[in-house]
């Protein structure tokens, strides 16, 4: 059953929506005015919202206007023959769907059960979405993770690049997803590629994409990771290991924000943010030569340096608390307790592969240990 909400200043009308909404099984709220919906929805929450668009004070589109920025529900709006024009341009303002009067009861009832599925699968994406935010999230109250939460706050809203510094298993990735997150383009794709991972002869076709034939094994057209992130985020990882004939594709796009598939003669425009990552110190690898320059300059508009986990370990009991509840619920096992002497043996080690090499070593000790982890425990099985 859903809840709806209808907005009309004829009470024949609202009489009517009323009557179908409850013959759907669905339970309806009807209103005379834009301004009375909009005080209900300060207070409820609606699953599908009808309104006309002919009101008095405030009309059908001013009342859409604002009701998106308080509500995911759809809206359908009502109108009469002359005003077709209007409702479908209200579409293109985010209406769902729009019905001409006299009113059909048979379509209300379709649209009611579209709109409902709509709705659902609204809030499912919401579910989901917080559930992949929680899995990347940023653990750690220190003054040095505060700092880094405070930059993201900062740059995230912009258009800037960003480059992210820091040692392997810092979570540079952590970072780059909340900055997408928190950005204009969080409803947008985040395309991410590994550079290091891929061979240098096939990293162009990877970034770019490529046309059938364009070389041995290019059996259908393929689009490239700049063009799956048009409109969202691509995350270059590790751009410090990426081959100099990359570098200088990649140098373009930013310039241009066009690409080209390999073995293709035309450009397409793309409207992507790059936020790119290393281990590298660039400005040695731009000494030796290995790095461009003008590469650099383009892609570190912001640069952010992540702390290893040594520099921060006033963070180490959280992330272990996180850790260990995820590792005994992965293996359907009861979360075992941590003890001090455990917890100050983890905080002086050196953690030379940081974040995820804690995450390894709590793993570790939930599958070997009791249901009491002691310092004992630690020294005993950390460097195995």
């Amino acid at each position: 059953m859903s809840k709806v909400l209808i907005i009309d200043d004829e009470k024949d009308i609202r009489d009517v929506l009323c009557e179908s909404v409850a013959v759907g099984g669905h339970e309806p709220t009807a209103v005379e005015s834009a301004f009375e919906a909009l005080q209900l929805l300060k207070n409820d929450t609606f699953d599908i919202i009808f309104s006309d668009i002919k009101m008095k004070k405030m009309d059908g589109i001013e009342f859409l206007e604002k009701a998106k920025t308080m509500t995911d529900a759809p809206i359908i709006l009502i109108t009469g023959h002359g005003d077709v024009e209007t409702a479908v341009d209200a579409m293109k303002k985010g209406a769902f769907d729009f019905f001409v009067k006299p009113l059909d009861l048979s379509r209300i009832l379709i649209t009611i059960r579209n709109a409902a599925e709509r709705s659902k699968l609204v809030s499912e994406t919401k579910i989901l979405r917080k559930k992949i935010s929680k899995k990347y999230e940023i653990t750690g109250s220190s003054p040095k993770i505060k700092e880094i939460l405070d930059m993201i706050d900062k740059v995230a809203k912009t258009k800037s690049r960003v480059l992210i510094l820091g040692e392997n298993g810092t979570g540079k990735e952590l970072v780059a997803r909340r900055i997408h997150e928190l950005s204009n383009r969080a409803d947008g794709p985040f395309i991410e590629v590994n550079c290091a991972a891929i061979p240098s002869e096939l990293i162009e076709s990877q970034l770019f994409g490529h046309k059938k034939g364009a070389f041995t094994g290019a059996v259908n057209d393929q689009i490239g990771a700049f063009e799956a992130a048009d409109g969202g985020t691509i995350f270059l990882d590790e751009i410090g290991d990426m081959s100099p004939a990359a570098q200088a594709k990649v140098l373009r796009v930013l310039q241009e924000s066009k690409i080209m598939r390999v073995g293709e003669a035309k450009e397409t425009s793309i409207d992507v943010r790059v936020i790119a990552a290393t281990n590298k110190n660039l400005k040695d690898e731009i000494s030796k030569g290995f790095f461009r320059e003008d590469l650099f300059h383009r892609i570190s508009t912001f640069p952010m340096h992540i702390p290893p986990l040594r520099e921060r370990a006033d963070d180490i009991p959280e992330l272990i608390k996180i850790f260990v509840v995820n590792a005994a619920n992965d293996m359907g096992k009861p979360i075992p307790v941590f003890t001090e002497d455990a917890v100050n043996e983890l905080k002086i080690q050196p953690w030379t592969g940081n974040v995820r090499e804690l995450q390894n070593i709590v793993e570790r000790l939930v599958i070997i240990c009791g249901q009491t982890i002691t310092s004992e425990d630690v020294r005993k099985h950390i460097n195995k």
